[in-house]
């Protein structure tokens, strides 16, 4: 569930970005290209959460 909130909000944030951008730049706002870069941005920031998440420490206690 929590990477299809990450995704969600990857998505919203990325069209957010873009539409104020493009508007700031006087560029086009492109919603494919964006949608697009979006979710590949979201899915790094899930492996990143991945790989960074501290190993478990195991301690017994004598």
């Amino acid at each position: 569930m929590r990477y299809i909130v990450t995704l969600f909000w990857a998505f919203i944030l990325g069209q957010v970005v873009s539409y104020i951008g493009s508007a700031l730049t006087h560029g086009t706002y492109n919603f494919v290209l964006t949608t697009i870069v979006s979710l590949i941005t979201g899915v790094l920031i899930i492996l990143v959460g991945m790989v960074a998440q501290p190993a478990k420490e195991t301690t017994q206690k004598n």
